[in-house]
């Protein structure tokens, strides 16, 4: 898999997607895939901020050709804070996620028995309304490769944009709080965690569990976006997004360009 690698670390350096993938690079199946993500990482030597996780459930499931929650990693000059503005041109067909996102404030490293969701919540350090901009190395088109493909490529893992903190978020109706996204002032997409993912601490468990699986494990510091509430929207060139929270805050994006 040398040469997938090399591919997608130079797509990821220079910034460019391609159409399709050889099919003597798509990895065999999910768990190498994943490997190749790792080594991607590795030859980049960009420090990790954090994790994006998608298709908690079985719409999402279906909308990304998965049976199950993915996951990718998230390069620390990717993490910016609200309100933030990215430059179009430079990004692979952004697609805009309203999520939350946690920071770890412990360790959460590889083990034997599986992680409780009291555990994971104690690790917590805050909890904040958040935004992914997703991106893709390869085109979505007609070529668009098989799953192991995006896999490699971190789950097609961008940006993350992250609101201020919300302060005693163990004692906020998380789960219930309805979110709306607004694009140029004119509401575009409403949900909530409830529907979308249960609760962010669900995907959280589920990716602590799946990194201790594997050997990875989960660090101090690092940023973790726990899956889309409003669905995927393609972001345009002089659009302004805005994730509102209600009384948690809200994220904004504008894309220049």
């Amino acid at each position: 898999m040398r040469e997938l690698v090399q591919l997608l670390a130079h797509l990821r350096r220079t910034g460019v997607q391609q159409s399709g993938l050889d099919a003597c690079l798509v990895p065999r199946d999910n768990d190498a895939a994943y490997a190749v993500a790792a080594q991607v990482a590795g030859d980049l030597g960009w420090p990790v901020g954090g994790w994006k996780i998608a298709a908690i459930k079985e719409e999402m499931q279906r909308a990304l050709r998965t049976t199950a929650p993915i996951y990718g990693r998230v390069y620390n000059r990717c993490i910016h804070e609200s309100p933030a503005t990215l430059d179009h041109r430079v990004l692979l067909h952004p697609v805009a996620e309203v999520e939350f996102a946690a920071t770890l404030g412990a360790d959460l490293p590889p083990r034997a028995t599986s992680y409780r969701q009291e555990e994971v919540a104690d690790a917590v350090a805050s909890l904040r309304p958040g935004m992914e901009i997703a991106e893709c190395r390869f085109v979505n088109d007609k070529a668009f490769p098989p799953l192991p493909a995006i896999l490699a490529d971190g789950s097609g893992s961008g940006s993350i944009i992250l609101g201020p903190p919300i302060a005693d978020w163990r004692r906020r109706d998380i789960a219930g709080q309805e979110i709306t996204l607004r694009i140029n002032g004119v509401e575009r997409r409403r949900g909530t965690a409830r529907m979308a993912l249960d609760h962010p601490l669900v995907p959280l468990t589920w990716l602590a569990n799946e990194l201790s699986r594997t050997g990875v494990g989960l660090k101090a510091g690092q940023v973790v976006s726990t899956g889309t509430i409003t669905g995927m929207v393609a972001a345009k060139a002089g659009e302004a997004h805005v994730a509102d929270y209600g009384p948690l805050g809200e994220v904004r994006v504008r894309f220049s360009g």
